[in-house]
């Protein structure tokens, strides 16, 4: 009898981020890596203390910012939000991140860090970029007319066609703070969750 082929590796793809809102981007992203890699799940992993901003600004609390991204999630198929940052406390590392969705997932699995092209020349500065390099492929996100974003040597990756959304976490904040309306720069279950936490001084 002829051997019985292997199992097909698991396609997982982490988007980790502040989330702080989550918005139409974050959206638009999820969705594109979703179609374009064939992912069987995509983690929405909140981070628990974004070392990189980490005293830029006010952040706001984990358990907030995971409560907004769960509401995202339902909004995307095959996507989830996770707390493994937030359970494992501390700063948020992605490459420890891998290694805990790694440890928990039974072999084989295809293992795609999902990134934004502003952030894919910095991979080197990450925390142990060569554990890092070593375990994932790197999907870059980047508009369809944009030049191919720069990425270190040694590092597998695949680039992700995304559409053009022209909206920041920050820009939401601020509307938010000035009682201006965000509908089209946030999603309708995230508009709702951030209304009923009280969140970003809606309403004052």
């Amino acid at each position: 009898m002829p051997a019985p082929e292997a199992p097909a590796p698991a396609r997982i793809g982490i988007l980790g981020g502040t989330f702080d809102p989550p918005h139409v981007g974050h959206l638009a992203a999820a969705r594109a890596v979703l179609d374009a890699l064939a992912l069987d799940r995509l983690l929405l992993v909140v981070a628990n203390d974004p070392w990189q901003k980490s005293g830029a600004r006010r952040v706001t609390p984990a358990e907030d910012r995971f409560a907004l991204t769960a509401a995202l999630a339902t909004e995307i198929p095959r996507a989830e939000a996770s707390r493994l940052e937030i359970d494992r406390g501390g700063p948020s590392y992605s490459v420890d991140t891998v290694e805990e969705v790694l440890a928990a997932t039974p072999a084989p699995v295809d293992l795609f860090l999902v990134v934004g092209a502003d952030l894919a020349a910095e991979l080197n500065s990450w925390h142990r970029p060569d554990d890092l390099k070593r375990l994932v492929t790197v999907a870059v996100v980047s508009r369809p007319a944009a030049a191919a974003p720069v990425v270190p040597p040694g590092w597998r990756v695949v680039r992700v066609d995304g559409p053009q959304v022209d909206v920041s976490s920050s820009e939401v904040r601020e509307r938010l703070a000035g009682g201006r309306p965000v509908v089209g720069l946030v999603p309708p279950a995230v508009i709702h969750c951030i209304e009923r936490r009280d969140l970003y001084a809606v309403g004052r």
